[in-house]
């Protein structure tokens, strides 16, 4: 089954299909490109959008796995960069303890006043147990 064919209606020789596809895309504008960059392109496009080795294979009429092969490996490892990119990022979650307002930024208030609290009693009282000195009692008074 022939698909495209030269402007004699016969079918395309291998390099005759490549010069003609040259051909196009210079009247495209696209220089950079030829019928293997353009096949390479199709195969890649395929992989990353999930075809197996076996669909690669019946695409682009590849016998073995080898080729094919390549390109899935190439997209599975696309992928995973993409999912692992952000392991390199420092984790902007490491101050979520530290409530930066909404309903839960009225409990710390009112843990950080209790908590300076203790620290006065502590003072005053002479350290967590309570117990104080004579000394400790005299010298808070002078100052």
């Amino acid at each position: 089954m022939t698909f495209l064919v030269t402007e004699y209606g016969k079918p395309f020789s291998d390099k005759g299909l490549g010069n003609k596809i040259r051909q196009w895309c210079d009247e495209a504008g696209l220089f950079h490109c030829s019928a293997h960059g353009l096949r390479k392109a199709g195969a890649s496009i395929a992989a990353e959008n999930g075809a197996t080795s076996d669909q690669l294979k019946a695409i682009f009429g590849w016998t073995t796995s080898q080729q094919a092969d390549l390109y899935t490996r190439a997209a599975r490892r696309k992928k995973l960069a993409g999912a692992s990119a952000k392991l390199l990022l420092p984790d902007r979650n490491e101050n979520k303890s530290v409530p930066l307002g909404g309903s839960h930024s009225k409990e710390w208030d009112l843990e950080t006043k209790d908590g300076q609290e203790k620290q006065v009693l502590a003072v005053n009282s002479g350290g967590p147990g309570g117990t104080r000195t004579p000394n400790q009692a005299v010298m808070s008074r002078r100052l």
